[in-house]
């Protein structure tokens, strides 16, 4: 037995990093498109191979958008092993109407996500406000995902908490909600974040850690000495990451697993 990867595995490796460049941009890829007024079809796929993987290999999987044309979008990829290069990929994508799946041109807004992605810049905003400023959006991202995704019922989604609480909303660049957290004061000089949610196509990208962030840092301007939270038992690795250390006995809430979780500040 050769005992190598089979040729047009490398395909699907390149397929799935595309995945991870829309996530990358912030962009749910059906909304997204939808918002866009089109969708994405392969027009032509092509690898260059330099040596194989071997079934135990671990790989690294690159990516960049190398060309916009009017209705075509270029990507060039490569996958390494080690410092070693494996294969060279094209992709070729036509932007094009999804009724008749005739080709249109790329919207300037896709051109220019591309641009800022390729540069390095952020992909989404964060905006801090009220319920009355931000409710409507927060309560997009609440409901997918724990009314949806999770199965919470509706009524035990919503509280007064929400009219006095500090909103954090992401919006990425085509102006959709992605992620949203709530700050309460939880007690004097203590103050509790919660309702994070994050897009389920977009996590992993960073965007809860961008709201945790910037809640936490509101807490601290307003002169909190800690913050807490009630973390869903699926994401205490996430917050033990970013430095929310576990207090107390593991207990439920609305019949999910949960842990305190808190993290001390400085003024």
């Amino acid at each position: 037995m050769q005992k190598i990867v089979f040729n047009g595995h490398y395909l699907m490796y390149l397929d799935s990093a595309v995945a991870d460049y829309w996530r990358a941009m912030a962009l749910p890829y059906e909304e997204a498109m939808h918002a866009l007024g089109g969708d994405l079809y392969v027009k032509k796929a092509g690898l260059e191979y330099h040596a194989s993987a071997r079934y135990d290999d671990q790989l690294d999987v690159a990516l960049k958008c190398e060309r916009v044309g009017n209705s075509s979008i270029s990507f060039t990829g490569a996958i390494f092993r080690g410092d070693s290069l494996l294969i060279i990929g094209e992709l070729l994508y036509v932007f094009a109407d999804p009724a008749t799946q005739k080709s249109k041109p790329v919207p300037q807004a896709l051109r220019e996500l591309f641009t800022r992605l390729e540069a390095g810049e952020p992909m989404a905003t964060i905006r801090l406000g009220s319920w009355a400023e931000l409710g409507a959006d927060a309560s997009l991202v609440r409901t997918e995902v724990f009314v949806k995704e999770q199965g919470i019922p509706v009524e035990m989604e919503w509280d007064e908490a929400d009219h006095t609480a500090l909103h954090a909303v992401a919006y990425n660049g085509l102006g959709q909600p992605v992620a949203t957290g709530r700050l309460l004061v939880h007690e004097p000089g203590a103050g509790k974040i919660g309702r994070m949610a994050v897009h389920r196509m977009l996590r992993g990208s960073n965007l809860g850690k961008g709201i945790l962030q910037a809640l936490t840092a509101a807490a601290a301007q307003r002169g909190d000495r800690e913050v807490l939270l009630h973390a869903q038992r699926s994401a205490e690795g996430f917050y033990s990451r970013l430095g929310f250390k576990v207090r107390g006995e593991p207990f439920a809430e609305v019949d999910i697993p949960h842990i305190e979780m808190f993290q001390p500040l400085q003024a």
